[in-house]
């Protein structure tokens, strides 16, 4: 990697964006080793934490999702008893949208500093102008996920499919509230690479090689890229092309 580095160090970030059970939180740490950039990941909580002036567990039950533990306690006991008139909404010390603002800032200062890998927490459609940021998407195969997190997380089959929704659900209404965008638009991404078929060396292999690739790309004027940039015409019309009578 040493002969990329100059054009690497025009690249201010990479976002990781992973189905839940697919490795991406371990593919973005082997990366960020790779590269010698800074890891952007769990320490996000810890530093929404000090903005707000809360605890890290609080911090964490907002991370990536849109309702506190308070709200979600609260909303079930109205479903459950709907006409009890003792039962009162306990306000949290913090609402998601402050949250959001305070994670905003986290990572737009992160990118501001250069040279980081962050997983997760909106960042692609966050920073989706951004040229010099490479945005990627983790896959897997259902199954290999059940498998990956009955593995790392000690889980029975049940346990382990049950996280994985719950998780890619989170996810999703994130992203859906606050970008309107959801995870799985492939328009997000650069790249989209399923560990079902690559294992997490060679996808951290792909991922460098796609960051030095568009590196080099970044001095070039946006009509300049694209499919058709430097192709000659068809010499005909296309088999399928029918003009309008």
């Amino acid at each position: 990697m040493d002969q990329d580095l100059p054009a690497i160090a025009n690249m201010s970030a990479i976002t990781i964006s992973r189905e839940y059970g697919s490795g991406g939180g371990v593919i973005a740490a082997l990366l960020a080793k790779r590269l010698q950039w800074q890891l952007i990941d769990h320490d996000v909580v810890k530093q929404v934490a000090q903005m707000l002036n809360i605890s890290e567990k609080e911090a964490g039950e907002y991370d990536e999702r849109i309702d506190s533990l308070a709200s979600r306690i609260f909303k079930s006991l109205r479903v459950a008893h709907p006409t009890r008139a003792d039962i009162i909404e306990i306000p949290s010390s913090v609402d998601s949208h402050a949250f959001y603002k305070a994670r905003t800032e986290i990572i737009e200062g992160a990118v501001a500093t250069g040279h980081v890998v962050i997983v997760g927490r909106g960042a692609q459609a966050h920073l989706a102008q951004r040229r010099d940021v490479l945005h990627v998407r983790i896959i897997a195969p259902l199954e290999a996920r059940i498998v990956y997190v009955m593995s790392r997380e000690s889980l029975d089959r049940e346990a382990a499919h049950a996280r994985i929704l719950q998780k890619d659900q989170e996810r999703t209404r994130y992203l859906e509230t606050f970008y309107h965008r959801h995870p799985s638009d492939p328009h997000l991404y650069d790249l989209v690479l399923n560990t079902g078929i690559l294992d997490l060396e060679s996808v951290v292999e792909t991922i460098s090689l796609v960051l030095e690739r568009k590196a080099s790309r970044l001095s070039l004027p946006t009509q300049e890229l694209g499919p058709g940039v430097g192709l000659p015409r068809y010499p005909g019309q296309p088999e399928d092309y029918w003009p309008r009578k």
